[in-house]
């Protein structure tokens, strides 16, 4: 699945292209690496978003194509947030 899908369905990201963009601005990183939107997502892949001065990693356990809201928080799990 194509990362700015991924953070989308698994809503880190609410709208595909904010996270579109954020790809674009060089604010996703995927092990480390900065990702393009289209970098297809794999099971253990690290993401790491940064939303302004707040940084959030999480590692990818599920890759679904829909999700309901309840069930999208199964999709991650959080390894750090900070704040700058």
């Amino acid at each position: 699945m194509r990362l700015d899908k991924y953070l989308k369905v698994s809503r880190l990201i609410k709208r595909r292209s904010v996270a579109n963009d954020a790809c674009d601005s060089e604010r996703i990183f995927v092990n480390g690496k900065s990702a393009k939107a289209s970098y297809n997502v794999k099971l253990g892949d690290i993401i790491t978003v940064t939303f302004g001065s707040k940084t959030v990693s999480v590692k990818v356990l599920d890759i679904r194509e829909t999700t309901k809201k309840s069930e999208s928080v199964g999709m991650y799990e959080v390894i750090s947030e900070e704040n700058a």
